[in-house]
């Protein structure tokens, strides 16, 4: 029996649309969830051919599954779109310019090795002044938007993040609750290495032997979500391989996006005879931290107060992608003194959606300007979050107002606690906020 197509769940209710990051935008029924339902359903049939203006429609969608979460009807956007968006990259040719810029950020970010070579490059262009002189110049101008981000989302890394090595092994303190294994990520191991790090510490403290498998790759998140569904599954297929055999009671993973792509593996490879069980096998046992820290059970390591308001940022693929919302909130209550602050329409996207702000900057940077303005009504001290993509960016565009926020993911702030040692704490008020843009009205919506 032939699987049902999960385009004809859709009922045009319109829950999705004031969820629709793109949508709220702009307004037009082909940039909602609905609208590019109709789309795949009218390629489906044959009734429209794969123009540019019909692939611009799926590639301005974040990806977000904030829609999934809001949809009565159980519609699998996330396939839906996942689906299409390989079906654009193998039936629709791109201009020359995109086809190079997206050649390269898939030559590069999902490579740790490369990504060293770049930081070592990028490290050299900020200590040695020509950062400075390229920004003052006004150069920057001069390229592509899709060029002039990628410039301003460079991150702050040093010598010894380039050369920092994970540990294969290391042993729980106390007696072992569990022996896990960690999936070290590529932008996260490269630009982020505090957050493993910090991983491995709570864990071990909380009772975990930790192992790292070595020679780890890329998990394919990134190239799924942009179409690039073969190169996705050779990279999945490798990262499986360096955990078959290594035997662990759960694979932790601290990256948001990643996590929720690995807990797809089952799906991913379930028509493919010689990988479908070792996929389920493998997806079995994946666990975001938080998710795996708080089914631990009571917390074995003492923790040390931190005085500080934080305020939390749900990335997309942990609220909605894994329905993991209440962990890391309960994590960071755990601390002494945490003033945890909520954000208004928390579940909405930061714009950054993996590569989708180097893609698509100006849209982006138009739905990130909204998160910015309700994160600073907080007035935050430290801002929380889980998503390497959603802290490069809501960063930068604090940057380019002028304002600075510290950011730390969960884990960190509790490995802080753990250790008792201080964190990077902004002040409370960042100045005058901005108005949020108002959604379409109703009328709008009913397209």
């Amino acid at each position: 029996m032939a699987e049902r197509d999960p385009i004809e769940d859709c009922v045009h209710c319109g829950f999705c649309l004031p969820h629709c990051p793109t949508y709220q935008s702009w307004g037009e029924e082909m940039d909602s969830p609905r609208g590019r339902i109709d789309l795949m359903r009218g390629l489906r049939d044959g009734k429209i051919p794969m123009t540019p203006t019909v692939a611009s429609h799926f590639d301005r969608c974040l990806g977000c599954l904030a829609c999934v979460t809001a949809c009565p009807s159980g519609v699998r956007y996330d396939v839906l779109i996942e689906e299409t968006r390989a079906k654009v990259e193998h039936t629709h040719r791109r201009s020359l310019g995109e086809r190079l810029f997206r050649g390269m950020v898939f030559a590069l970010f999902p490579r740790p090795g490369r990504l060293r070579v770049v930081g070592a490059f990028l490290l050299l262009y900020a200590r040695s002044g020509l950062q400075w002189l390229v920004r003052k110049s006004g150069i920057l101008r001069l390229l592509p938007a899709n060029l002039q981000q990628m410039e301003a989302l460079t991150p702050e890394i040093g010598f010894k993040d380039l050369t920092r090595q994970l540990p294969e092994r290391v042993p729980a303190t106390g007696p072992a609750r569990a022996r896990v294994g960690v999936v070290a990520g590529c932008v996260q191991r490269v630009f982020f290495p505090g957050v493993n790090d910090a991983t491995i510490r709570v864990l071990a403290a909380e009772g975990c032997e930790v192992v790292v498998p070595p020679g780890q790759g890329c998990c394919g998140a990134l190239s799924m979500h942009s179409g690039r569904d073969e190169e996705s599954l050779r990279y999945a297929r490798g990262l499986i391989e360096r955990f078959e055999h290594t035997p662990v009671d759960a694979i932790v993973i601290n990256a948001a996006g990643c996590g929720s792509h690995l807990k797809d593996y089952g799906r991913l490879f379930r028509n493919d005879p010689a990988w479908a069980e070792r996929a389920r096998a493998f997806s079995a046992k994946v666990k975001d931290v938080h998710e795996f820290l708080v089914a631990l059970g009571p917390a074995r390591a003492a923790r040390h107060p931190i005085s500080a308001r934080v305020t939390y940022h749900d990335a997309c693929h942990l609220a909605h992608g894994q329905r993991i919302r209440s962990q890391p909130r309960a994590l960071l209550r755990s601390i002494p003194g945490l003033q945890l602050v909520e954000v208004a329409d928390g579940e909405q996207c930061c714009g950054s959606a993996g590569t989708y702000n180097l893609f698509q900057p100006e849209s982006a940077d138009e739905v990130g300007e909204r998160k910015v303005a309700a994160v600073l009504r907080t007035r935050p001290q430290l801002l929380a979050s889980a998503n390497p993509g959603c802290t490069l960016h809501i960063q930068r565009l604090l940057k380019a107002k002028g304002m600075s926020l510290p950011a730390a993911h969960p884990v960190e702030i509790l490995d802080a606690s753990i250790r008792g040692v201080g964190l990077p704490i902004g002040e409370p008020d960042h100045g005058q906020v901005p108005a949020a843009r108002p959604p379409p009205s109703s009328a709008s919506r009913a397209g």
